[in-house]
């Protein structure tokens, strides 16, 4: 898929602080990684967390770049190339992304969806009923990225504004109608959601996370909120109420403004019925229904559900026909049992709020007698303040902790583990072993039939990042193959 465009129809999209060179013309490609610059490209030079792509102006250059986008234009110029200088690269690059795709959201009904847990299981369960309901949708999401029924390779939660923009024009091009998206705390900083179009948005929750990058509690809040304050008043706003603060998200917003809870009065409500390990019985507006998803969080992230569904216009019964026939999401408490009748669970919960919530889930369904073996990691090079909490969560919650790597990536596992230790005291029941496989093995070892064994924090992951290599690695496999050894 290939396009072209103006630079004077690019610049309509900005406005630049200062423009040097010829506009006329018009561009081919655009990147903002030097070494991928053609002939007759735009370079933008964004300043990243690692490198200043300023630093690389004159090698884009070099290789052929047409048109630099940057926030300072250097001394040293080139006559054939246009140098534009803004406020700010990011932005500059959304916008003009969106008009290089040809404002690919502008043709299709763009959901986005954000908080810190349930984004990928509410935008993913979206996107199947929508498709169960005869649409042809997308889907952005951490576990992958969807172009109708093509599943294309996912990076990030939320792509960089190129890539981004470049996968809705291949939506539009596919003939889809919706496309539902994960919006990151750090994509709307970064501005990778500038110039698209949203329809809707919808709030699942908010809990500790990412304070290595937002620094504090309410800069992290003031990222998310970002996405409803970018609605216009065509659009809706579903949030959950449930969360202190879901009713924040919302203020100042001028969108159509709907909340959802499970325990207070608001437009959309639902209760747990019935639960248990295969599945609950939910009672969504009024109507009572199975569903095989299981879990209070998934209670409220099949409401958020039925709620964006229903604002999107499509009819509630067959909303709700459609919702008891979706299945789980890849390493959202997916369950395998032994020959023994252990099960095992995988679970993506890699935040306090979420283990606790997977804890607290099984813990309602497991009876007098089954015991509960959490295997438990915190990923390296990310928010290190959650770690106690996250072991002190799994001691409370479980009736022994296995603590074990998670993704080390460049921090020392070992020292991780004895940051994890910290929130431990006395009397909790608990071993430490660094090894993922190994911390799997030995719970499977441990557990006698009918006991429960949790495998909480890589979910659909099939990696293990240590040191800056991936290492093909997942939790199902590991898991079954100690099931496996268990028989013999």
């Amino acid at each position: 898929m290939t396009t072209t465009q103006q630079i004077t129809q690019l610049l309509a999209e900005i406005t630049p602080l200062a423009v040097e060179g010829p506009t006329e013309g018009s561009i081919r490609n655009m990147t903002f990684d030097s070494r991928a610059v053609e002939s007759g490209d735009v370079f933008f030079a964004v300043r990243g967390e690692k490198t200043d792509g300023h630093n690389y102006i004159a090698s884009a250059v070099e290789r052929g770049a047409r048109m630099v986008v940057c926030e300072s234009i250097p001394e040293s110029r080139t006559e054939q190339v246009c140098y534009v200088c803004v406020e700010d690269t990011n932005v500059a690059m959304g916008r003009m992304a969106s008009a290089y795709w040809g404002h690919p959201s502008r043709g299709l009904k763009l959901v986005g969806v954000t908080g810190t847990n349930g984004k990928t299981t509410t935008a993913t369960l979206l996107y199947n009923l929508v498709r169960a309901l005869g649409y042809r949708a997308g889907l952005i999401s951490t576990v992958k990225y969807v172009v109708d029924t093509r599943e294309v390779e996912s990076t990030h939660t939320t792509p960089d504004a190129l890539r981004l923009n470049r996968m809705l024009a291949e939506m539009v091009e596919a003939g889809c109608d919706y496309c539902f998206m994960e919006v990151s705390s750090h994509s709307i900083v970064q501005h990778r959601i500038e110039g698209l179009r949203f329809v809707g948005a919808l709030f699942t929750n908010i809990t500790h996370d990412h304070l290595d990058y937002h620094k504090t509690f309410a800069e992290y809040i003031k990222a998310k909120k970002g996405l409803f304050d970018s609605l216009d008043k065509r659009a809706f706003a579903v949030v959950n109420i449930d969360d202190r603060n879901g009713n924040v998200m919302v203020q100042n917003c001028k969108a159509r403004i709907r909340t959802l809870s499970r325990h207070t009065m608001a437009d959309y409500r639902c209760k747990v019925v019935e639960m248990g390990f295969e599945g609950m019985q939910l009672e969504l507006d009024g109507v009572e229904f199975w569903t095989p998803l299981t879990g209070e969080f998934n209670a409220s992230n099949l409401l958020g559900v039925y709620a964006a569904a229903v604002e999107l216009g499509f009819n509630k019964g067959e909303v709700l026909t459609s919702l008891s026939g979706l299945v789980s999401v890849d390493g959202r408490f997916e369950t395998l049992h032994s020959k023994g009748g252990i099960t095992a669970i995988v679970d993506y919960a890699h935040t306090p709020d979420a283990l606790e919530n997977v804890l607290n889930t099984i813990n309602a369904i497991r009876t007098e007698g089954q015991s509960l073996f959490a295997v438990v990691g915190c990923g390296g090079d990310r928010d290190a303040t959650k770690r106690p909490e996250m072991a002190r969560i799994a001691a409370d919650g479980a009736s022994m902790v296995i603590l074990t790597s998670d993704n080390p990536r460049t921090e020392d596992p070992e020292e991780i583990l004895a940051q994890m230790r910290a929130g431990l005291q006395p009397g909790d029941r608990y071993i430490s072993i660094v090894r993922r496989e190994e911390a799997i093995r030995t719970a499977v070892m441990l557990a006698a039939p009918g006991d429960i064994i949790l495998l909480a924090g890589k979910g659909h992951e099939t990696y293990q990042i240590i040191g800056t290599e991936k290492h093909h690695f997942d939790d199902r496999e590991q898991v079954a193959a100690a099931f496996e050894e268990l028989q013999k």
